[in-house]
């Protein structure tokens, strides 16, 4: 089975790939020499992983699927949330984000907060959605230089380590976007077994 994973960003398709089994292969935007970017204008990650994975079936006519994340911080009501690619303007890096939001966390000592992904899948034109969500806190500061976006500062319940200080392989078994990926998984091979 070959499917589409609707992303531009080359480390989501790595974290996902290394999660698939060989009989899926998952092809990415570049495989089809697909650059158009595609406007997020949804209020929820629900509402953005669907517009993602409708424009790249629209216009390709291939199951596929896409992800929206975000980081929600309770002190903040669940903000950045929806924005989080984008929390300290359009054309923000990974680091103007952490730096906002831990500004924004300064003087607050509650400083719980909750990965989420969700994943909008395609496939004979039925669109099935799977979630996955991991609790955690915001550190003080930027721990470790693995992963991407607010890694640095998130730290899951039960661990003394931030994302950015895991394994890929570790990050991996306990990760939101892991926990949406394993049910697209089940998913999919239960598809191809049919």
């Amino acid at each position: 089975m070959e499917i589409l994973f609707v992303t531009h960003n080359d480390n989501k398709a790595k974290e996902i790939r290394s999660k698939i089994s060989s009989d899926i292969l998952i092809k990415g935007l570049s495989d089809f020499n697909f650059s158009d970017e595609i406007a997020e204008t949804g209020s929820t990650l629900e509402e953005n992983a669907a517009i993602k994975a409708r424009y790249a079936h629209d216009r390709l006519g291939v199951d596929c699927f896409a992800d929206d994340t975000g980081l929600e911080v309770l002190a903040l009501n669940n903000a950045p949330g929806v924005f989080s690619a984008r929390y300290a303007g359009l054309q923000c890096s990974a680091d103007d984000n952490i730096d906002k939001l831990l500004l924004n966390l300064k003087n607050s000592e509650h400083r719980m907060a909750r990965f989420r992904t969700v994943i909008c899948l395609i496939i004979n034109d039925k669109e099935h959605f799977f979630e996955g969500k991991v609790d955690g806190v915001i550190t003080e500061s930027r721990m470790g230089n693995g992963g991407f976006g607010y890694d640095p500062i998130f730290k899951p319940n039960g661990f003394v380590q931030t994302f950015a200080q895991m394994s890929l392989e570790q990050k991996n078994k306990i990760s939101h976007r892991a926990l949406a990926v394993d049910q697209l998984v089940r998913f999919l091979e239960t598809a191809t077994s049919i």
